[in-house]
């Protein structure tokens, strides 16, 4: 089975994505590949962000990569917090990010948001965009006990539940991450034949 790096350290987003390419692809993550530098996100973009990772262990670990950079856009806050998402209060905590965005909201009529992904793809020395997008809103007060991040407060369009509200399957179904993984994947099985 030929292996992939995906250029993170959260066991959250490796195990989602291993999931996704479970059969197809042996998914390495930076631990695996014994990678200890904290590879620097200082891109204006996703897509920047993403580029940078995979660029980062392609060139000094000279395997085959792909990195993410996702984040929750909310429109009445301008797409905050967006490529800020992970550190959006400050420090790395998830549960920080989403009362800040909760705060920032109070009183708001326009929920309206968005996840995106960007995963950027060198292989073999060429490089690759793909992205996905799900729309929803941000619910008043967070809900459910699976996912991460702004999970407990991000209701996607045609749900009634949150995204921490559904099980893994569901939310591999339907997230952001898996409609850009989705393309990946389409894209190295096509490469493949």
């Amino acid at each position: 089975m030929r292996q992939l790096v995906f250029a993170t350290n959260n066991q959250h987003k490796t195990n989602e994505v291993r999931t996704l390419l479970a059969g197809q692809y042996e998914v390495l993550n930076l631990t695996d590949i014994g990678c200890t530098t904290d590879i620097p996100e200082t891109a204006d973009s996703f897509a920047g962000n993403a580029e940078l990772k995979s660029s980062f262990v392609a060139e000094n670990f000279k395997l085959d990569c792909f990195a993410d950079d996702s984040g929750l856009e909310v429109e009445a806050l301008n797409n905050e917090p967006g490529i800020y998402s992970a550190r959006y209060a400050g420090g790395r905590s998830d549960e920080a990010n989403l009362n800040l965005v909760l705060q920032k909201l109070e009183g708001v009529q326009n929920r309206k948001a968005r996840f995106k992904t960007v995963v950027s793809l060198i292989r073999d020395g060429e490089k690759f965009l793909f992205e996905g997008t799900i729309a929803g809103t941000i619910r008043e007060k967070p809900t459910g006990g699976n996912g991460f991040g702004y999970d407990p407060i991000f209701q996607p369009d045609g749900y009634d539940c949150t995204f921490a509200e559904m099980d893994m399957a569901e939310k591999n179904q339907i997230s952001h991450r898996a409609i850009a993984m989705r393309k990946l994947i389409a894209f190295l099985k096509e490469e493949a034949v």
